[in-house]
């Protein structure tokens, strides 16, 4: 029995250590989410402190603190939606940890939203609805409020379903709705909201369009090449001029308005500059690369590691230059009013507003972000550094031909629809395989069609799922905020 009694002393206290830790697993799991939200809280409170320091405690002053509150709430809520379709492919395509994806998106979002950001944000945002409908100030600011409150809550539940959506087009829903409540259906600029509804299509079919020629190129020119390595050396430097003229164009129309205003030609030549340069810079680099690697399409993963990760980070760089200022236009719209009470100028968005719109995208990634990170790069379909490469630089691509056409887009929507259209580029391609491979198996037709129909490459209930979030968003955002308006009117009265 004394023999026993240690042995079973030590089984006893290793059923101990086991159940406590799993408590401390268990305690982990379900704090995290709590962090996340400490984290966001604590950004909200010191943004309503700093407008507070800014603005006193006056009765005018408590709806601008009000604003910046729910401004920053809206930020958090970009930074955890919006930035995950920069980063998602290059971590599903392993080029990035998630770590790392989060702290280059932080910086470089932050950067473009600073130093190349918002300078201007349209009369009511972009003139979605008319000044002059609105009957006071006091109506204006409530359906300002209104417009912020519920887009903010709109890509929060977004969010929460793992649904990417265009953070732009829900405060575009917001102004509307908040507009009609306020104006009437006559204050709304419908051509501007019939570009608005064209964008939900062209965005997605565009970028996908494109990621899949570029797919299809890499294919053609490197991947059934008989030497990949010998092609690879030869069109992956290309592949790179491609990507860092685009962005030097992107950049020089987007990011240089500060210092000067850049024509389109003017920026598409130093563009081509850019791209020149850079090809020519790649080319040793590129073959230092290669050497050594075996003739295999695993080796040309290694090659578009790098370029795939500089593309994200000016991804981010461009998103935080162009689509913060969106974000945040309702609380610029606010304070402009507040200040100056003109409902009808150019709003100036004030420096520390966008140093909230900034830093707060940067939490709401840090807090929020690896939810919608894994969806995008992970599970629509799988992702490998070459078809990363091709989202990123169709992505870019497509931004600036929808710039030269005047056409409205999404960036959310042109990152996904390119994941999208090299998802469905491959389930097409697998399927002209099959069929060439069932003509040489001699395979029976319908177990040929069963097979494929099992080895479906994108997962329809993603598909469906953020399609249908794309659809609704605008109505959904438009409908919130009619509802948020009534009760912000009720209480400022």
């Amino acid at each position: 029995m004394s023999d026993q009694e240690p042995n079973f002393q030590w089984k006893t206290l290793d059923r101990d250590l086991g159940r406590i830790n799993s408590l401390e697993q268990a305690t982990l799991y379900v704090s995290r989410p709590l962090v996340g939200l400490g984290i966001g809280l604590v950004f909200m409170v010191l943004a309503g402190m700093g407008a507070a320091a800014l603005f006193g405690m006056g009765s005018g002053s408590l709806v601008v603190i009000a604003a910046t509150v729910f401004g920053a709430y809206m930020a958090l809520n970009i930074g955890a939606n919006d930035v995950a379709n920069n980063m998602g492919p290059a971590v599903g395509a392993n080029a990035l940890t998630m770590g790392g994806a989060i702290v280059i998106a932080a910086v470089c979002e932050t950067a473009g939203a600073l130093l190349a950001g918002g300078d201007v944000v349209g009369t009511i945002s972009s003139g979605i609805i008319s000044p002059e409908a609105v009957e006071s100030q006091d109506v204006f600011i409530a359906a300002m409020m209104a417009a912020l409150v519920s887009s903010a809550l709109w890509v929060n539940l977004a969010t929460w379903l793992g649904a990417p959506v265009s953070t732009t087009h829900s405060v575009v829903g917001g102004v509307v709705g908040a507009g009609i409540a306020a104006a009437g259906f006559g204050a709304v600029n419908w051509d501007k909201m019939q570009d608005i509804a064209l964008s939900w299509v062209i965005s997605p079919a565009l970028g996908g369009g494109i990621a899949a020629l570029f797919l299809l190129f890499i294919k053609q020119a490197i991947v059934y090449q008989p030497n990949m390595i010998t092609a690879a050396r030869r069109w992956v430097p290309v592949l790179i001029g491609i990507m860092a003229g685009v962005f030097a164009t992107y950049l020089a129309i987007k990011g240089l308005k500060k210092v000067i205003s850049v024509e389109l030609g003017t920026a598409v030549m130093i563009g081509i500059a850019v791209a020149v340069l850079s090809w020519a810079v790649s080319i040793p680099y590129i073959r230092r690369k290669s050497e050594g690697l075996e003739n295999r399409k695993k080796s040309l993963k290694v090659l578009f590691g790098l370029p795939l990760v500089i593309s994200a980070a000016l991804l981010s760089f461009a998103h935080g230059a162009n689509d913060v200022a969106n974000a945040v236009g309702p609380l610029a719209a606010i304070v402009h009013t507040a200040q100056y009470g003109d409902v009808l100028g150019k709003v100036e968005v004030p420096h520390w507003v966008m140093v909230i719109g900034a830093f707060g995208i940067s939490f709401g990634l840090v807090a929020f972000g690896p939810k919608l990170i894994r969806m995008v790069g992970n599970q629509i379909t799988k992702l490998n550094p070459m078809r990363a490469y091709c989202v990123a630089l169709s992505a870019a691509i497509t931004v600036i031909v929808a710039s030269w056409l005047g056409l409205p887009v999404s960036s959310t929507h042109i990152a996904v629809g390119g994941v999208f259209g090299v998802g469905f580029f491959r389930e097409w391609e697998a399927e002209r395989r099959a069929r060439k491979l069932q003509k040489v198996r001699k395979t029976p037709e319908l177990v040929a069609q069963e097979e494929r129909r099992r080895r479906k490459l994108v997962r329809r209930s993603h598909f469906m799922t953020i399609v249908a979030a794309w659809v609704i968003t605008v109505p959904a955002a438009a409908l919130l905020s009619a509802v948020v308006f009534y009760i912000v009117k009720s209480i400022l009265a």
